[in-house]
């Protein structure tokens, strides 16, 4: 009997998709399920692609099940599951068959696991959800290039493609493809609560019903903007619920989830010493939103918001400002990544990797590869077409934050791109004061403007 090309643990919601996807492609997939009921159920519910899907109910016969050197993934929860499955498995296999974790782990933990295990380990991000696993993600690989070029084929050959390109590449060495799908997280999180300040703005600062919000989104996705997340936020504001007939977006609590990658984002930006205020702000703007009881009781003590009289036109401009903005503080982070862990991280070839499949693709993702390619080293904020959008759209988001500062309505991602953008274009600016502070109360030293001197002390010094 003819062995299966790959195995796949874990039959959730995007292992399922992903061994759909795998079987789909003409690949024979072996998979085992925790629960042997849920693999009984996945098969069925495989159709005619159960041709190539082996099932197996031990551990033991999923290895027996594959050719040899093995290659078997991982879909199953980030933390201590990987490690207990690794452990699991382990007894079953060759020095040469390798572990693939294409889970949303912690880019650190894959790292400790490779330096760990005495066997070949890929950590590959994979994104754009159920449907992304299903009929093409966006996959980013991170781990030793051979061990790559095992399973190649069948990752490019089920992700993603943009114009014949596959979106599965080798990001870098062993934690890359992790830290890279978490940078990817954590400008979701950023692009999705800017257009949720704007969808706030329409709604509360303007008066604008869910479904005419949805059709500026609409409009807004044939232009500039035109993206996945614009395209799914025209979706969600034009649907309505089937219970009552209302706009479905009045009826969802206000209070988002989160997985924690945006999370690790912000707190990976700190320790790189990498600003990234917009994806901060979105993640703290998540917690916030899951304060509802105080939020109520805030609002009955402290009254509501304001409208505001602001042109469509200039809040589709402030997301394009916005938009910009926080995609070059993802890219820093990168290539500071790429410092600090010695990894041969390319930005353009990121930007083109998430042109498809994956939750944040947009038509900027093109031009973004064209501007690292011709300065690989350089920020989005100065590359020409950039800075070009930049200096027309940046009036529209100043415009916007004071006229929803001005009125109360809360936009702390946009604030924080703001904030951002005129503390980079200062060339002067007032650390200088925080350095004084802490040579006074701490003697920590400054550097001279006129001459460069290091170390120097103020005249409290000499008390």
């Amino acid at each position: 009997m003819y062995k299966a090309d790959i195995g796949l643990i874990g039959l959730g919601t995007m292992g399922s998709a992903l061994a759909l996807n795998i079987a789909e492609k003409g690949f024979k997939v072996a998979v085992w399920n925790r629960t042997a009921a849920t693999t009984q159920a996945f098969v069925k519910e495989a159709g005619d692609l159960a041709a190539n899907v082996v099932a197996t109910q031990t551990l033991e016969e999923l290895t027996a099940a594959l050719k040899g050197p093995r290659a078997i993934i991982l879909m199953v929860p980030a933390g201590a599951p990987v490690d207990q499955q690794i452990a699991a498995l382990d007894p079953f296999l060759d020095a040469e068959d390798m572990v693939i974790d294409a889970g949303n782990a912690n880019f650190r933990d894959t790292m400790r696991r490779m330096e760990a295990l005495a066997r070949p380990f890929l950590g590959i991000g994979v994104s754009g959800g159920e449907e992304g696993a299903r009929h093409g993600p966006a996959i980013m690989g991170g781990g030793d290039p051979a061990h790559w070029a095992r399973v190649e084929p069948i990752l490019t050959a089920i992700a993603a493609k943009f114009e014949d390109t596959p979106c599965a590449n080798l990001m870098g060495e062993n934690g890359a493809g992790h830290f890279v799908k978490a940078v990817h997280n954590g400008i979701e999180y950023a692009d999705m609560q800017l257009i949720a300040e704007v969808y706030g703005v329409t709604r509360d600062g303007l008066s604008m019903d869910a479904p005419a919000i949805g059709e500026v989104f609409a409009g807004w996705n044939k232009g500039r903007l035109s993206s996945y997340l614009i395209e799914t936020s025209a979706a969600v504001a034009r649907a309505h619920d089937a219970a009552t007939g209302a706009p479905l977006l009045d009826v969802i609590v206000d209070a988002a989830g989160q997985k924690g990658t945006g999370r690790w984002t912000a707190i990976e930006a700190q320790h790189l010493g990498t600003p990234i205020p917009v994806i901060e702000a979105a993640v703290a703007a998540r917690n916030m939103s899951a304060q509802r009881g105080l939020r109520a009781d805030l609002a009955e003590s402290f009254g509501g918001v304001n409208e505001i009289d602001i042109p469509i036109d200039t809040l589709e401009a402030a997301l394009t400002c916005g938009k910009i903005l926080c995609y070059a503080q993802g890219f820093d982070m990168v290539r500071a990544a790429a410092g600090a862990f010695d990894w041969s991280l390319k930005p353009e070839v990121i930007a083109r990797n998430w042109r498809a499949g994956c939750i944040i693709r947009s038509a900027m993702l093109d031009d973004m590869a064209e501007a690292f390619e011709t300065a690989p080293d350089g920020t989005l904020m100065s590359a020409p077409y950039f800075a070009d959008i930049l200096a027309e759209t940046i009036g529209a988001l100043r415009e916007t934050v004071i006229a929803a500062n001005g009125a109360g309505l809360p936009v702390p991602a946009m604030s924080a791109a703001l904030a951002y953008f005129d503390t980079m274009r200062q060339a002067r600016g007032t650390a200088n004061m925080i350095q004084g502070q802490r040579d006074y109360f701490g003697l920590h030293g400054f550097e001279r403007l006129d001459n460069g001197a290091k170390d120097q002390h103020g005249p409290w010094a000499d008390d």
